[in-house]
């Protein structure tokens, strides 16, 4: 969505919710930052930046853009945005959200009533994402001790957030559900894969599905597992400005799940990035990965993690060997992320000393 479209439509509501001076903010689209590795991506955020007599404010806008992932009508995309204004506020860290509204198409933006496309704005953070980390780690090809400090701080972090169980009838088997069969999970990452593409085909992905789906029968009556989760902690949700400062962005899926899904999400770029700048599990980003996993399980003291984490490394890695997100990514490493999924989805447990094995498997 174009800011110089957006503008004229959302001066009516910015004046009416934050007074006259914002009638005349500037919208521009915000940078995602963090390498050029990453593309695609649900929507397009926007800044809005005015001058009031109270001094500047700066907000940020987001949409999500129609398309496949259970992004197809409107009342989807419009979920996805309540949700958010829900969930942002009751997890520590995270960018406050200020409020929701809606497009419509024959007049101004309003909080709520005519709705039409919804929208959700936050407040600005400042920082850099995690991922501006990564790329900087890979050029020097070593660690230093802020890069160990922050990985600290972030098992510190979700090991804060997991620790207190969470009670509640449903969703647990919910998220383990969506993460088979979401159309934001692993059913529709499979369902975008531009197949055949390289060696991926229906056959595989299927298989993948196959598996997957024998994850959620063995995981589904786990429901003391129950926490209140992140969703989607990945570099790029990640700002840190300096030292271990820093903030977390985009709350996905609901509030409550298994840590193992935040546990993944982050985990699985430490050996994405190895892959990508070693051939294999070495080097400065294996050495991460092996610190953030163990001050993680000293401080949530949850020894069930290896037994439970395998779906969501496995969906993870579906992400992150797909095109739309990873265009310019080597043929070598998309084989071995796939090696990576059918390996933890056909063992009965993650063994975290051991991943450098998975990628010698012949297939696929």
């Amino acid at each position: 969505m174009d800011g110089r479209d957006l503008l004229p439509r959302l001066r009516a509501y910015l004046s009416a919710r934050f007074g006259s001076e914002a009638g005349s903010a500037s919208i521009d689209p915000l940078a995602a930052g963090g390498g050029g590795i990453k593309e695609g991506g649900y929507g397009v955020p926007h800044r809005i930046r005015w001058q009031s007599a109270a001094g500047a404010r700066t907000l940020v806008l987001e949409t999500v853009r129609p398309g496949p992932f259970g992004h197809e009508d409107r009342s989807d995309r419009a979920g996805i945005v309540l949700r958010a204004y829900e969930d942002y506020a009751t997890l520590p860290r995270h960018v406050r959200a200020v409020d929701v509204g809606a497009f419509r198409e024959d007049g101004p933006a309003v909080s709520l009533g005519g709705a039409g496309e919804f929208f959700l704005l936050t407040e600005f953070a400042n920082g850099e994402p995690y991922a501006t980390d990564f790329e900087r780690i890979a050029a020097r090809g070593s660690l230093e001790e802020l890069d160990v400090a922050r990985a600290t701080a972030l098992a510190d972090y979700l090991a804060g957030i997991h620790r207190e169980p969470v009670s509640h009838p449903s969703w647990h088997r919910r998220r383990l559900r969506e993460l088979v069969g979401s159309g934001e999970c692993i059913a529709g990452i499979a369902d975008s894969y531009p197949t055949p593409f390289l060696f991926v085909d229906d056959r595989l992905l299927c298989e993948v599905e196959k598996l997957a789906l024998e994850w959620r029968y063995r995981l589904r009556n786990r429901n003391e597992r129950l926490r209140s989760i992140h969703g989607d902690f990945h570099p790029w949700n990640i700002l840190f400005e300096a030292g271990v400062d820093f903030r977390v962005l985009d709350r996905s899926r609901g509030p409550f799940g298994d840590p193992a899904d935040d546990v993944a999400s982050l985990a699985m770029n430490f050996v994405f990035f190895a892959l990508r700048t070693t051939g294999g599990f070495s080097g400065p980003f294996a050495e991460l990965f092996h610190h953030f996993w163990d001050r993680y399980a000293e401080r949530s003291g949850d020894r069930e993690l290896p037994a439970v984490i395998a779906p969501h490394l496995a969906f993870r890695a579906l992400v992150l060997a797909h095109p739309l997100w990873y265009p310019r990514e080597t043929e070598a490493v998309r084989r071995k992320l796939f090696r990576l999924i059918l390996g933890v989805l056909e063992a009965d447990r993650f063994e975290p000393g051991r991943i450098a094995d998975l990628f010698e498997w012949s297939r696929p």
